[in-house]
C-alpha cells in the first residue's frame, strides 16, 4: 500500500471514530416506565352522580372538605366537558357533549410548566413521569399555581385539619401556606398497588399503567379508542387521556 493511500484510510478511520464516540455520548436510553391514566368519558356520563373515586382519593390523602369555594382544596374533581375542553371542541360537540361530566386531576405532564417556575425545587418530575410535591420545601409563592394551565393545584389558606373527616395517619397532613395536588398515588405505586381512584371506581372508567408497555391496559385502550388530552396546543404533553 502506498503511503498516500494509507494516510487517507487512517484519516477516515479517525474521523469515523470521532463521529461514533459523539453519538454514543449523546445517546440517552428510553426510560422503561411512563405512568399514565385513561378516563372513559362515556362511563362517567352514564354514572354522572358517582363520586366514589373522588371520595376515595380525598380520604386516604387527608384532603380537607373546605366549605368556602374560594379556599377549596381538590386533588380530583369533576367539571363539564365544555369547560374542560373549551378550546378543543367544535360547535356540534359542544352542543351534544357540553354538559357531560368530566373527571379532572393533575395531568402529570411530560413538559410540566409548574416544575420550571418553582424557585425551591418543591415540585419536580420523577423519571417515571409523576410530578411530585415536597411540602417541606414549598414556600407558598404559588408560582406553580399560576403556571399550571389546568387548575390542578390548591393552596392551603389556613390550617385545614378541622375539615378532615377521618385522618389517615399514614399520609402527611399539609400545613397553612402550602400548595398541594394529586401525586398519582406514588405511595401506593411503590407497593405495586393501583392509584386509589382507579381501584375505587365501580364502573371501570379509569385505567392505570405503563404507557411505554405495549400490553398495558392504558396502551391497549389508546390503540382501540379515540382519545383526547386537555389543551394539547400548549405542548405540556399530558399523561391523562380521555376516551371518547
Amino acid at each position: 500500500m502506498r503511503r498516500r493511500d494509507f494516510l487517507k484510510i487512517a484519516g477516515l478511520g479517525f474521523i469515523s471514530g470521532l463521529f461514533l464516540s459523539s453519538v454514543s455520548f449523546s445517546f440517552k436510553p428510553t426510560r422503561r416506565v411512563r405512568w399514565g391514566i385513561t378516563i372513559d368519558v362515556l362511563q362517567c356520563k352514564k354514572n354522572r352522580d358517582c363520586k366514589v373515586c373522588i371520595e376515595a382519593c380525598h380520604e386516604i390523602h387527608n384532603v380537607p372538605d373546605v366549605p368556602d369555594p374560594k379556599e377549596k382544596v381538590m386533588w380530583i374533581w369533576t367539571s363539564t366537558f365544555e369547560k374542560a375542553f373549551e378550546n378543543e371542541l367544535g360547535p356540534l360537540v359542544k352542543e351534544t357533549r357540553g354538559s357531560d361530566p368530566v373527571l379532572l386531576l393533575c395531568n402529570h405532564c411530560e413538559n410540566p410548566p409548574c416544575v420550571k417556575v418553582c424557585p425551591t425545587g418543591a415540585t419536580w418530575k420523577r423519571e417515571d413521569g409523576i410530578v411530585m410535591m415536597d411540602y417541606h420545601r414549598c414556600i407558598g409563592c404559588r408560582y406553580c399555581m399560576a403556571a399550571c394551565p389546568y387548575g390542578s393545584r390548591s393552596f392551603n389558606w389556613k390550617d385545614n385539619r378541622r375539615y378532615i373527616k377521618k385522618l389517615n395517619y399514614d399520609f402527611p397532613v399539609r400545613t397553612k401556606g402550602v400548595v398541594e395536588k394529586c401525586n398519582l398515588c406514588e405511595e401506593r405505586i411503590s407497593k405495586n398497588l393501583l392509584p386509589r381512584c382507579v381501584e375505587a371506581c365501580p364502573y371501570g372508567a379509569l385505567t392505570f399503567g405503563n404507557l411505554n408497555d405495549f400490553q398495558s391496559s392504558p396502551s391497549r385502550l389508546l390503540r382501540e379508542r379515540l382519545s383526547i388530552v386537555r389543551k394539547p396546543h400548549l405542548g405540556t404533553l399530558p399523561n391523562v387521556f380521555y376516551l371518547l
